[in-house]
């Protein structure tokens, strides 16, 4: 399998001339700054205002228990490391993404303008958006955001949720009557599970610590790679079996069938480092990156499938930048939920 045929090809900044911003939005978590805007071309203009029709008003998404309306243009997704916020700042200062941003430049003691953000980021960095563009960050409840964007995906989008494992990805048909209660697992820097049993019916259930910002920080330390898609990237070269210890390795080479576990089951993540005559430096930065990915991965889905067995719930939704067109860790999760 082609690992790189799953990357999410980045959208290509939009031609300011030719380009018209409507919406800016942020989500400033604690490892990653997730950036959407949404454009539309000139093709949808007529003398610079926005092109609607009946058709545009009252087209709505079908198959959903709620109308929306259909908007026609283009989302467009960016992503910052939250540590180099500046980074972001700058770019949506020298792309105008910013509502007014041209108008604030010429007239900076305008009233500032409001744009929605979410993430503990939103209070934490508010003062350079304000400083450096005028902007004040309008910050709504996270986990709001999360439950009310996941609702609105399952039952408006097609082929938005789909099972993973074995190379292979199938699209679940969601039955719109039968949605509800599922389990939903946000994987950002850490991990929160959320039952959610209607649109503004929810509760965090569960959590863990360990996340991505642990894959990041300890792969970090472990690899000294600089950036979270150098560390991913590094991943997907690597063999965890070189550092892994399996249960073949305990029972020489043998599956222990009486328990259902196969000889290529983990034994104990980076269990071979202990018995092993080596350092550090003697393992390949690959396989520990890749180690490092598993071990967390199972954690996330082993604790999920608990909490949606505590709860009775038949369904599990994951979702977050660690998971998102990345086989290798959908398959991981899948395998954890499935094992039992």
């Amino acid at each position: 399998m082609d690992q790189r045929e799953f990357e999410i090809q980045p959208n290509s900044d939009p031609n300011p001339s030719t380009t018209h911003v409507y919406h800016l939005a942020l989500d400033i978590g604690g490892s990653l700054n997730k950036l959407v805007y949404f454009t539309k071309d000139d093709d949808h203009f007529v003398d610079g205002e926005a092109e609607i029709s009946p058709r545009n008003t009252s087209e709505k998404s079908k198959g959903s228990r709620r109308n929306h309306p259909v908007l026609k243009g283009k989302l467009n997704f960016k992503k910052f490391e939250t540590s180099k916020i500046d980074d972001c700042i700058d770019f949506i200062k020298t792309m105008k993404l910013h509502p007014g941003g041209s108008r604030q430049q010429e007239n900076p003691g305008s009233q500032p303008i409001s744009i929605k953000a979410t993430g503990g980021g939103s209070y934490k960095y508010a003062d350079p958006f304000k400083e450096r563009l005028g902007i004040n960050l309008d910050k709504e409840d996270e986990m709001d955001c999360l439950v009310a964007g996941a609702n609105f995906l399952l039952e408006v989008v097609d082929r938005e949720a789909y099972t993973y494992m074995g190379d292979q990805r199938q699209f679940v048909q969601i039955d719109q009557n039968d949605l509800y209660p599922y389990l939903l697992v946000n994987i950002g820097s850490g991990v929160s599970m959320i039952k959610v049993e209607g649109n503004g019916k929810f509760e965090r259930v569960s959590g863990t610590s360990i996340g991505g910002g642990t894959f990041w920080g300890l792969g970090k330390l472990l690899t000294q790679c600089k950036s979270f898609d150098e560390l991913l990237e590094l991943s997907y070269q690597g063999n965890n079996k070189e550092v892994d210890m399996l249960v073949g390795d305990i029972y020489g080479g043998m599956d222990y069938a009486k328990i259902g576990l196969s000889s290529t089951a983990i034994a104990s993540s980076f269990g071979k480092a202990m018995s092993d005559k080596k350092e550090r430096e003697d393992y390949r930065p690959e396989d520990m990156a890749r180690s490092l990915l598993r071990m967390i991965s199972n954690n996330i889905g082993q604790i999920s499938y608990l909490n949606a067995l505590r709860f009775g719930l038949k369904r599990i939704f994951f979702g977050g930048f660690f998971i998102q067109r990345h086989p290798f860790t959908m398959d991981t999760l899948s395998v954890a939920v499935n094992f039992w």
